[in-house]
């Protein structure tokens, strides 16, 4: 079986590991967990870094320090994961929804405006399968409307954008945008602590509040006094001291997933039937994962592709559903007789391969090829 990703831990992991064990800092103080704040706040060109257990808490803990109030509005892509609109819920929000640029899958940038009303309180877009999003646009409807941004970085560990704004063009990081960004550190992220994840954010007010809320609201100098609930979102030393050792290796580990998407695509471009993910101008992208939709034309979805490959042995993983479309949202209410074309398509017709960072060309070539029999049989 090739696996649809699997973690490349070739570094210091197993020697700051035993480090922690030696030292008995094994909980959620130690050293490392130092170090991997500031070291990926600072890889980030950001000033504060807060890690936390992981991707879904980093969005909870942002969301919660921006103080929502029942009613409140959050604009985000409905072409994501749950926990994007489980953060706003679980904080008195209410998530609003754009659909999918039909080219790159993340938030269609050009529909957002519409979305604002008087009780917008942020916007939440998501870099999506390691391509940035058009981030120019809502800077400057965050500006315009004094509205929060809350930049999900979870799959764009690296990947770059070319901001435009107040005419600089400027290269920027992923995770260096908006009032706070986040992170998960995910068994199959670019960088990977198991579990675990990061707000980063330039505001030391929201910095310390964030502290705050994801250790129980412990505040000195009575520590089991507490004004006001949190919760336990806690990283520990060991999961920090992965992290700290994979982010020296940044440029080999981005080097590593631009050659994978260049052969696939290599592979497949030739082929008819497939949407190949593409790279904006202005974007460098890190291709978490090697992602493609289907023509209707092929006869096929994505559940029956991946079946059939899964039958030549290739592990593979289909497109999120949308927010609109989840069954637990409709229950509550949410998101009434909306429909979202473009997120619905590349929900049935959309899948990824194979992206890991151990995959060899010898693999590579394989899955092309089963994709190729699959395709012309």
């Amino acid at each position: 079986m090739i696996p649809v990703s699997e973690p490349f831990l070739c570094g210091k992991e197993l020697e700051n590991i035993t480090d922690c064990i030696k030292s008995g800092w094994i909980s959620s103080a130690g050293k490392y967990i130092d170090q991997f704040e500031e070291q990926w706040a600072t890889y980030c060109n950001r000033q504060y870094g807060i890690a936390v257990s992981n991707g879904t808490t980093a969005l909870d803990v942002a969301v919660h320090c921006l103080g929502l109030k029942p009613g409140d509005e959050v604009i985000m892509p409905t072409f994501t994961i749950i926990s994007c609109a489980l953060a706003i819920v679980n904080n008195n929000g209410t998530p609003v929804l754009v659909d999918s640029d039909p080219k790159l899958w993340t938030m269609d940038v050009d529909h957002v405006a519409e979305k604002i009303t008087s009780k917008t309180k942020a916007i939440m877009p998501v870099h999506i399968y390691g391509h940035p999003v058009d981030m120019d646009p809502l800077l400057d409807l965050a500006e315009d409307h004094n509205l929060a941004i809350i930049e999900d970085a979870a799959e764009a560990h690296g990947a770059e954008y070319q901001t435009q704004c107040h005419s600089s063009n400027t290269w920027r990081r992923c995770g260096s945008f908006g009032t706070f960004s986040c992170f998960s550190f995910y068994a199959n992220k670019l960088i990977t602590t198991g579990e675990g994840g990061m707000v980063l954010t330039d505001d030391e007010v929201l910095a310390k509040k964030a502290r705050a809320y994801l250790n129980l609201y412990f505040q000195p100098p009575r520590r089991f006094y507490h004004e006001s609930l949190g919760n336990n979102f806690r990283l520990t030393n060991i999961q920090a001291a992965l992290g700290v050792a994979q982010i020296e290796r940044m440029d080999d580990i981005i080097t590593k997933k631009r050659w994978m998407a260049q052969e696939y695509s290599h592979q497949l471009e030739e082929l008819s039937g497939l949407q190949l993910p593409i790279e904006e101008q202005w974007a460098k992208s890190v291709y978490w994962m090697y992602a493609f939709v289907l023509s209707e034309e092929t006869g096929m979805d994505n559940t029956e592709f991946s079946l059939r490959l899964l039958e030549k042995g290739i592990e593979t993983r289909p497109f999120f559903i949308g927010m609109h479309e989840q069954p637990v949202f409709q229950k509550m209410g949410l998101f009434k007789d909306e429909k979202y074309p473009i997120a619905e398509r590349i929900a049935g017709q959309g899948l990824y391969l194979p992206s890991g960072l151990t995959i060899t060309s010898e693999q590579i070539a394989t899955v092309s090829n089963a994709v190729k029999e699959i395709l012309s049989s």
